[in-house]
């Protein structure tokens, strides 16, 4: 499995592009979210990938610098649909309330001929908790991440007899434990290190730094954990501060990507 980190901020960053990435296998892509604008086609482009190979969308929940990239990716597929330039179908999951809304950007936003292929060819399909849909050819299943914010859902993706989880952008609880416990590949939050949570506040904004997500690894057996949603005053060297604060919480492997960064795994 490929992973390619489109963006690896959280909603204020501005030297980094809001967290989103695509899951590759075969030749077929997964993307997960769509950041704050209409970078995500630029980010797209600069990963070596085409836009409208993005057949396979899922949004984690309503939150701008997750959905609103969604908007041009949205205008972007209806648009080539209506040219002819635009091969197959396309679909994009998410929860109810992400749905609803995505509907309502299309019928305010879209021109009435790119609205009017909502349901005939660009498919807004509506996940539930423990919901498990096909996509790439492996068994994706969607849960419920209890967030306290906004409704939001994570995802598990079980390939070659290995495990991938994303637990979105908040802390991990409880209820995930059947997807994310002994997970090949964890996906966490990270808002920032421990040392700085005086100042930065992650627990009021409900968010984890790396000690807490390296030590939630540790105890759920993670061979590989990735740390992604930061903030971005540490761009340069994030990787260095990030893994030697949580070499000391967690024994696996720790990956601290850059925007555009790939892992396979």
């Amino acid at each position: 499995m490929k992973l390619t980190m489109l963006g690896t901020g959280n909603a204020l960053v501005t030297k980094i592009y809001n967290t989103c990435f695509v899951l590759e296998d075969n030749h077929q892509y997964f993307m997960v979210d769509a950041g704050g604008g209409n970078q995500i086609l630029t980010q797209l482009k600069k990963a070596g990938y085409d836009w409208k190979d993005m057949k396979h969308i899922f949004l984690t929940h309503k939150h701008i610098d997750h959905l609103l990239g969604m908007v041009w990716m949205m205008r972007m597929i209806t648009q080539f649909m209506n040219a002819g330039k635009y091969e197959g179908d396309a679909y994009i999951y998410g929860h109810d309330e992400v749905i609803h809304i995505l509907k309502d950007m299309a019928d305010t936003l879209l021109v009435p001929k790119q609205s009017a292929l909502i349901g005939k060819r660009l498919h807004l399909v509506e996940v539930k908790d423990q919901e498990t849909k096909e996509i790439m050819g492996h068994p994706v299943t969607f849960f419920d991440i209890h967030s306290t914010k906004a409704k939001q859902f994570g995802f598990m993706v079980e390939y070659d007899g290995k495990k991938l989880t994303c637990c979105g952008d908040e802390p991990y609880c409880e209820e995930e434990k059947v997807y994310a416990e002994n997970a090949d590949v964890l996906l966490h939050e990270a808002f920032c290190l421990y040392e700085e949570r005086d100042f930065r506040h992650p627990y009021e904004k409900h968010h984890s730094t790396v000690k807490d997500a390296c030590e939630l690894a540790q105890k759920l057996h993670i061979k590989n954990l990735v740390l992604y949603h930061t903030e971005d005053d540490h761009v340069d060297n994030r990787k260095e501060l990030y893994k030697a604060e949580g070499v000391h919480y967690y024994t696996g492997n720790i990956y601290v990507p850059d925007d555009l960064e790939v892992m396979k795994f």
